[in-house]
């Protein structure tokens, strides 16, 4: 891959750019305590993940502070302990307080003296904007959930990309498309016959974290363990 190739970089967020596994446990990790579960933390965020994806998948439409919660709640079934509504409710308010991944805001700042930016988000817009004010960098386009009425991997998001990327006038061979989630964003591209690469974000873990294990065929051109890493190399290549 030669990354001087493409005009435009397209990022999923969460998981990429915003390091939503904390930000997560940070809500979860308390709630387990306080209902005197002895679950770890990366088995809470595994059942987590399985039920977030269910409740995309059922309700589509739902905001994604709804989804939050109703995955909070199917978690706590899963796990025999009931979530009140003051707990679901904290989950689902708490996008805003998910911390930036410490490497991204300097990396999205450096590719953006030579690429086009865009968002695909699984978020609504007011959960993206609490985020954006962390990453505070411009982006072209944002697509998020609330924008296209549904959850990658469904293609809804790419579809949107496709309409973004003519109104830029930027031929989509032209695009990457970069992410953590091998389920939500890269079995997706590659059906939508995207480059991709992959941000290993949990290189030094094993397990799938809150992502489930990707359901379909997937590619990646590249792998990077960050976005610091990923930026070098781009600046590299120009």
């Amino acid at each position: 891959m030669n990354l001087s190739d493409y005009d435009a970089v397209s990022f999923d967020c969460y998981g990429t750019l915003i390091d939503w596994e904390t930000g997560i446990i940070a809500v979860l990790g308390p709630w387990a305590r306080e209902v005197g579960l002895t679950v770890g933390e990366e088995d809470l965020l595994a059942t987590y993940g399985k039920n977030e994806a269910q409740s995309q998948t059922e309700s589509p439409t739902a905001l994604y502070p709804e989804i939050l919660a109703d995955a909070f709640r199917r978690t706590g079934e899963d796990l025999g302990v009931s979530v009140s509504d003051q707990w679901a409710q904290k989950l689902g308010s708490s996008v805003p307080d998910w911390p930036a991944f410490p490497d991204s805001h300097d990396a999205l700042a450096s590719l953006a003296e030579r690429y086009t930016l865009i968002i695909l988000s699984n978020v609504h817009r007011a959960g993206f904007a609490g985020s954006n004010a962390r990453l505070d960098v411009h982006f072209d386009r944002i697509i998020t959930a609330e924008d296209v009425g549904a959850y990658k991997p469904a293609p809804n998001h790419f579809e949107a990309l496709d309409v973004a990327l003519t109104e830029l006038q930027i031929p989509k061979g032209r695009l990457l498309h970069v992410a953590q989630s091998l389920f939500h964003d890269h079995v997706p591209a590659k059906t939508h016959g995207l480059d991709s690469v992959w941000i290993n974000r949990r290189h030094d873990r094993s397990g799938w974290g809150a992502t489930p294990e990707p359901a379909g065929e997937f590619t990646y051109a590249v792998e990077f363990p960050s976005m610091r890493a990923f930026a070098e190399a781009a600046q590299e290549a120009r």
